[in-house]
């Protein structure tokens, strides 16, 4: 196998222009625009609402290349686009070899007869998705979300490109993924499919390999496969037939667990054919041993929902995964790599890739792999309506191959799910028309032919046709005791927190609140005069319609009001955390009936107001602090009804714990009232009320504004965490000024942090004034006479600080300073 790299320097240019310009593939036209000055950055104000007219109009990229006359004699020459977005025209030599209609698909295209021995010129233009939606629009109206650019199902492109209500409405376009040629005679790797059959102490790995062979040519394959540890172990085949299976045995497996259960190792298959003279293809899967089965089986509560691992049900802890970036040609491995290393050190073990952007990249699986989290993959269908014609189905089972057998071999895989919400929006939505032919269409995509596909290709992972459901047909996709559940009335509906507490959903893959990012990031798409929620640039910046109202209605409901912009900013933070907490500890309290929290959504697109823990700029939000802890995996957890007090211990670890808990009711000034101790042995993998205090002696209406309880836990023997609680809402308790102090220490690699308390503080939050770095702890709270170290990593550090400017941009508040 010959490959010619096709990526690099092009020419690009608008249909009709007479400047090219000089631009990189893989990339996009907003991209390329933008590197040259043609556009002002689409994120800064309201600089998006230039992005339609810019998509609007048909591109064309063009760029030389050379093919030896050896390579021309080739009997197959391919050309390999791994992404168009979208709609293209590929010609070679002036002559049109193919168009395409899906970003989400890998094109293969003979074009052994447009190629001449020398100078070969290739062309692709790309016409405008928006012309595109809106001509089919007025043929035949589809339903779709109101967020977006109207008619955006008609197209296979990432549905979020076209706005939601998180989203800029920026339907960028490009050569997004490598492109290359590939020329051969015989021997080329067809598919490798890898299965394991998984015995006592013992695991079968079975490799088929599908190999192109022509008569009269012996293809030789070897497959190889290497341990963690570095043990090799091989098969030879001569005179391949087309396709073969080779089988290993491995005893005493490194079996592969998801983050906090245990390791991730990974075997290494090479698959390698031959001739007698030369290596003629190879390919290399990385997998792990592992079983991964998704329970969903009547029980006492309904049906089960939960992800077995190795033999394990464990709870699934994690949020939604959204395009990185409205401008994909700003992808890349690091940036991905720090985003699931924030997952692991937040106590992930898995993300859902939500279906209404794109199919990540090959290495963003091969992260998951490493790092423990397991990847509940969306088909990329997303709250529309769909016309299933003849085209139509043809794409979409294409668009399904490529992307199976792409990413089937990953230890990380845990689920293949049809769509976001279509089921739910058949039902509960109200979608407007008759709309008969199209749910029909439903039901023929995500319940027959989808899964249908699976079984041919990936039959050992779990097929789930939509999220939420209760297993399909339009029943009761909402039903909280069976199957995955969306819950919103928690923000949409605006209910207070406690509303989580009336359900024990079986596995809630969605949920969630919204904040504002940090002041640095509004920073960076505001001026000073448009620092108000309600200015038109910070609306612009916020795409869930009334949700400023929304976060003040909490707020009032939760916090005095805010002094001033930067206030209300850390406020709605505090919020967010607070409400997905309340439910996170509600339903690991109840592991067992609940195996999953998914929240609504883990990152950002573009610098807004939205439902992420880490916004764009990958700055951490107090719901990730808040989240590292809630999914700790022993967690302490409180809850109060009256002036009784439970204290719950969830143990999702593998061992049994011993759990001493230390409470102390204390008053505003952290004066002690009471206090006692509860010692406790907590099984493996469950959960278990330990305490209930009743502290009605202690606590009256008239004082239950200036006390609060702590609880300190211990592990076997180990301080593990502090919890507090109040027996009113923070807007009502008399917090007294904490008077925080700090201190500074420099060691080798870190900053150490201790802060200090002259009175109950809460919700401490540390920052820095200018620079970016990730704290160990923030946004806790702290008691007088209690001191509390917060270590910083240097290699954190947006830039480098000495111990004095460090300490100079160091800066403390509480929620008292919010007034």
């Amino acid at each position: 196998m010959r490959q010619i790299n096709l990526n690099g320097t092009w020419q690009m240019k608008s249909v009709g222009s007479s400047e090219n310009l000089k631009v990189l593939v893989p990339g996009t036209v907003m991209n390329d625009l933008l590197c040259h000055g043609r556009i002002d950055d689409p994120f800064y104000r309201d600089n998006e609402r230039f992005a339609y007219d810019i998509a609007s109009k048909d591109y064309v990229y063009i760029r030389d290349f050379i093919v030896e006359e050896e390579l021309i004699q080739s009997e197959n020459i391919i050309l390999r686009f791994e992404g168009l977005d979208t709609l293209a025209e590929i010609k070679i030599n002036e002559y049109s070899v193919a168009k395409t209609h899906n970003m989400h698909r890998i094109y293969e295209f003979d074009v052994k007869s447009f190629l001449v021995p020398g100078l070969n010129k290739l062309q692709v233009t790309l016409f405008s998705p928006i012309q595109y939606i809106s001509k089919k629009q007025t043929e035949e109206k589809l339903w779709g979300v109101g967020d977006a650019i109207e008619g955006y199902p008609h197209l296979r492109k990432g549905h979020s490109m076209f706005g939601w209500d998180w989203g800029p409405q920026i339907p960028d376009l490009g050569i997004w993924r490598d492109v290359s040629l590939l020329a051969w005679n015989t021997g080329r790797i067809e598919d490798v499919y890898i299965t394991q059959d998984h015995r006592d102490n013992e695991v079968g790995v079975n490799v088929r390999v599908k190999i192109e062979t022509r008569p009269n040519h012996a293809v030789n394959l070897k497959v190889k496969m290497t341990s963690p540890s570095g043990m090799e172990d091989s098969f030879h085949i001569d005179d391949a037939l087309s396709e073969e299976t080779v089988s290993f045995n491995v005893a005493n497996p490194q079996l592969w667990w998801p983050n906090n259960y245990g390791e991730q190792p990974l075997y290494k298959v090479e698959v390698i054919s031959s001739d007698q003279s030369d290596v003629l293809d190879e390919k290399v899967l990385n997998i792990g041993l592992r079983t991964i089965k998704v329970k969903h089986e009547p029980d006492q509560w309904g049906k089960s929902f939960e992800f077995e691992v190795n033999g394990l049900s464990i709870f699934a802890m994690g949020a939604n995964y959204i395009p990185e970036d409205s401008i994909i040609a700003r992808y890349s491995k690091e940036r991905t790599e720090q985003l699931l290393n924030d997952c692991v050190e937040a106590n992930f073990n898995m993300v859902r890739v939500w279906g209404g952007g794109i199919y990540p990249e090959d290495y963003f699986f091969d992260l998951c792999d490493q790092k423990g989290i397991i990847v509940w993959q969306d088909f990329m269908f997303a709250c529309s309506m769909y016309g299933l014609n003849d085209d139509f189905r043809k794409n979409v089972e294409q668009e399904v191959i490529d992307n199976v057998k792409r990413i089937r071999h990953h230890a990380s895989l845990g689920i293949w799910c049809g769509n976001n919400e279509v089921e739910e929006a058949w039902v509960y939505w109200g979608i407007p028309g008759e709309g008969y032919k199209y749910k029909a269409d439903y039901i023929k995509l995500f319940e027959f032919i989808i899964p249908e596909l699976i079984k041919e290709l990936d039959p050992h992972t779990f097929y789930w046709s939509s999220s939420p459901s209760s297993g399909g047909g339009f029943n009761e996709p909402r039903n909280p005791n069976e199957g995955d559940m969306h819950y919103w009335e928690v923000w949409h509906g605006l209910k207070p927190f406690s509303e989580y507490e009336k359900y024990h959903f079986r596995f809630c893959s969605e949920f969630g609140f919204q904040s504002f990012p940090s002041m640095k990031t509004i920073n960076t798409f505001t001026e000073p005069e448009d620092r108000n929620i309600f200015s038109y640039v910070m609306e612009k910046h916020q795409k869930n319609g009334a949700a400023n109202g929304k976060i003040l209605f909490y707020l009032s409901e939760n916090f005095l009001y805010p002094k001033d912009f930067d206030s209300l900013v850390y406020a709605s933070q505090l919020l967010q955390a607070e409400a997905i907490k309340y439910g996170v500890e509600h339903w690991r309290r109840n592991r067992g009936r609940c195996m999953g929290s998914l929240y609504w959504q883990l990152n950002d697109c573009w610098p807004v107001a939205s439902w992420s823990s880490l916004d764009y700029f990958g700055r951490w939000k107090a719901l990730h602090y808040f989240a590292k802890k809630f999914y700790a995996p022993v967690l302490m957890s409180l809850r109060e009804e009256g002036s009784d007090v439970e204290i719950h211990v969830t143990n999702d670890s593998l061992s049994t714990i011993e759990a001493r808990i230390e409470w102390k009711l204390r008053k505003n000034n952290s004066e002690i009232l009471a206090q006692g101790n509860v010692q406790t042995e907590v099984n493996n993998l469950a959960a278990k009320q330990c305490e209930r205090l009743s502290l009605d002696k202690y606590i009256t209406e008239e004082n239950k504004r200036n006390i609060y309880i702590e609880c300190a836990l211990y592990v076997n023997g180990k301080h593990t965490s502090v919890s507090t609680l109040m027996f009113t809402k923070p807007k009502h308790f008399n917090f007294i000024d904490p008077e925080l102090t700090f201190n500074v220490i420099d060691k080798i690699d870190t900053f150490e942090i201790t802060i200090s308390s002259q009175a109950f503080a809460k919700y401490i939050e540390i920052d820095l004034k200018a620079a970016d770095c990730k704290f160990s702890d923030n946004y806790f709270d702290l008691s007088r006479g209690e001191v509390r170290t917060v270590r910083v990593k240097k290699e954190s550090l947006s830039e480098s600080l000495s111990l004095e400017s460090f300490k100079d941009q160091l800066q403390l508040r509480s929620v008292y300073d919010i007034v």
